[in-house]
């Protein structure tokens, strides 16, 4: 069983949004773009056989909050080559990559054209 089945996430403007997550979804395992009108959906095939869906779509009135989703990555070089990818994409205010709140936690935060919160972090069995 999966920890979630979706996130379905509201931004200002689609088309603004749009080339920054058709950028990032991929790289973290969001491969299968599904075409739905008004909206931008990638989905992730588990290996239990479950799909799971990352979704966005236009919310003219959004106001991005202290939410933040944080995406898991494999190893620090796994976070550092995701950030590279945030950058070319077009991310805002990004941070990092470095270690956080000590070691055994290595992140970079970053926030989409809407201003959402976002995070790709690595843990190791030292983490807190």
């Amino acid at each position: 069983m999966g920890i979630y089945d979706h996130i379905d996430l509201r931004v200002r403007n689609l088309a603004e949004a749009r080339s920054f997550y058709e950028r990032l979804l991929p790289s973290l395992g969001f491969v299968h773009n599904v075409g739905i009108d008004g909206w931008l959906q990638f989905e992730a095939q588990g290996t239990d056989g479950a799909t799971q869906f990352f979704g966005v779509t236009e919310s003219s009135g959004h106001v991005a909050n202290e939410c933040r989703i944080a995406f898991w990555a494999q190893s620090n070089a796994d976070v550092d080559r995701l950030a590279e990818i945030v950058v070319r994409a077009g991310a805002r205010h990004v941070e990092g990559p470095d270690e956080q709140e000590g070691p055994g936690y290595y992140a970079v935060f970053f926030e989409d054209p809407s201003g959402n919160r976002l995070e790709i972090c690595h843990r190791t069995g030292t983490a807190k």
